[in-house]
């Protein structure tokens, strides 16, 4: 599955494109019936379909299902673009302020200690790119548990991978702003439980993330 989702990923499949089962059995090094469990496989994910007489082919980008796991992951993999990036800072922002808004109302203190340890890792991670990227994904899965909202949690599968790679990207360019001031300001609201406080300091907090988009 991996060798062909690596093809329509990299062009080599194109959009449209006629799925040549036997040349790909054997340019993968693959069984037939191995090839056909991951076109199944692939059709679930919305990146491969069928027609009759026709048999399987790449579908259009747009129906790809970028919800999935694997998806996301291979998108990134393969360069994600830019304007990809502004995508999912559009979809944060509909997301965590409103996550922000539910944890300030429900938080645990075993909440607090999360959001606080993360804070905590951002300031001791310094110039560190790899802990600063990891503090930062371990903020914002703590900010979604904190909501309480199980479909809010479970946003973490989607956020936080773009989330790395995006702050990876930012630390290669060389463009982080300080990011512990408009953490601990989230943690600050939710801890106070001042729910629009919690939701605008979030707003601000993504705001930072937009100007430094690489």
């Amino acid at each position: 599955m991996e060798g062909l989702a690596r093809r329509i990923f990299d062009g080599t499949c194109a959009e449209g494109d006629a799925l040549d089962v036997p040349e790909l059995t054997a340019e993968l090094d693959v069984s037939h019936s191995g090839l056909r469990e991951a076109i199944k496989v692939l059709t679930t994910k919305g990146l491969v379909g069928a027609r009759r007489r026709r048999g399987a082919f790449v579908r259009p980008r747009d129906d790809w299902n970028l919800l999935d796991a694997d998806v996301l992951r291979w998108t990134l993999a393969a360069g994600a673009p830019t304007d990809f990036f502004a995508d999912m800072l559009e979809l944060r922002r509909s997301i965590e302020p409103a996550a922000a808004s539910l944890a300030a109302e429900h938080r645990s203190e075993q909440d607090l200690a999360a959001l606080d340890a993360a804070v905590d890792a951002m300031r001791a991670a310094g110039d560190d790119p790899v802990l600063g990227v990891r503090s930062d994904a371990s903020f914002h899965t703590a900010l979604l548990a904190a909501s309480c909202n199980r479909f809010f949690a479970q946003m973490r599968r989607v956020i936080i991978p773009v989330l790395i790679e995006r702050d990876r990207r930012v630390h290669l360019a060389g463009t982080p702003e300080d990011p512990v001031g408009v953490h601990a300001v989230v943690v600050e609201r939710v801890r106070e439980r001042d729910v629009d406080g919690a939701y605008m300091a979030t707003l601000e907090l993504l705001d930072v993330a937009m100007r430094e988009h690489p």
